[in-house]
């Protein structure tokens, strides 16, 4: 089992009855602050995990891509077809028609196919396996690791630096000061 650390950041960033001066306004929301007793390490390995499911979401949008843009070459294939037909060109619109028109892009499969089969296998696993550690190491919440980076990064108490929306009121602003 890893070792828990409990140095003051950890305990900074715990987000489970920890005693906080901070106004609220101006600190993450409790779904986005760590739980206590989980370490860096857990929390950089969640942050991890979840860009690769970011970038498998980015790949799923190609796939679809792909599946439009093939579905869309065909039926302009087919009017292709039409016009060569029209123009006298038959035996090129019937060789076009019967070896290109509704052919499957891979072997058996058109990419409707290939798009549910992504999903309904690889997609989906990622999906629950992602779901699951968060589950198991920090009560399914998310972006743990995004929302430290952002305490981390933003200035705080600054307008436009707000934890989060509608915190704007009570933080100090460069056209008035005194907010």
């Amino acid at each position: 089992m890893d070792e828990v650390t409990n140095d003051s950041r950890d305990d900074a960033r715990a987000g489970d009855g920890q005693a906080d001066d901070t106004p609220p306004q101006d600190r993450p929301t409790p779904e986005h602050r760590r739980p206590r007793g989980v370490d860096d390490r857990t929390v950089e390995a969640l942050g991890k995990l979840s860009e690769a499911l970011e970038v498998v979401e980015d790949a799923r949008g190609h796939l679809y891509g792909f599946h439009r843009l093939s579905g869309m070459a065909d039926l302009t294939l087919g009017e292709a077809v039409d016009l060569f037909r029209e123009a006298g060109h038959g035996d090129l619109a019937d060789r076009l028609e019967t070896e290109l028109v509704g052919r499957n892009v891979v072997e058996g499969r058109w990419t409707f196919q290939i798009v549910e089969e992504y999903d309904d296998d690889y997609y989906a696993t990622f999906k629950r396996l992602e779901e699951q550690a968060r589950g198991d190491l920090v009560g399914g919440r998310r972006h743990l690791f995004e929302a430290e980076m952002k305490e981390d990064r933003r200035t705080h108490g600054r307008a436009h630096h707000e934890a989060v929306p509608g915190g704007s009121a009570a933080v100090e602003s460069p056209q008035n000061p005194e907010k």
